[in-house]
């Protein structure tokens, strides 16, 4: 479990939720407005007002508890329905950000195949 590929995955992983998870709130990486529908639900969810600084810092979050390797098991969970809601935005809606998505589900989806005796209680 502790490879060097796993730990590659893993610190790759949780840079990646850290700066754009940082992103949400600074706004130091100039980001395309998105266009038609997507627009029309990033919108939607800028306007509830809690969305996006809830992800962002939960982004924050699980990226430093997989850099810092503290409750990696636990972060991944979190992170799952999160990366599957990425996918699935940029699936849907955004097209042209599907490969970002698809390198956040893939590391995620190893990382846990990975850790996958600690969730074996869980199924019993």
């Amino acid at each position: 479990m502790n490879s060097q590929f796993t730990t590659l995955v893993r610190i790759t992983l949780g840079i990646l939720l850290v700066v754009f998870g940082s992103n949400k709130f600074l706004h130091f990486i100039p980001m395309p407005p998105p266009t038609g529908s997507a627009a029309d639900f990033m919108n939607s969810l800028g306007a509830t007002g809690y969305i996006f600084p809830v992800v962002g810092i939960l982004e924050v979050l699980i990226g430093a508890m997989l850099l810092l390797k503290r409750w990696v098991a636990f972060a991944l969970i979190l992170l799952a329905p999160i990366s599957i809601n990425i996918l699935l935005f940029h699936l849907f809606l955004d097209i042209p950000g599907l490969g970002a998505a698809l390198v956040v589900a893939l590391l995620n989806g190893i990382l846990i195949y990975k850790h996958w005796k600690q969730y074996t209680p869980l199924f019993q």
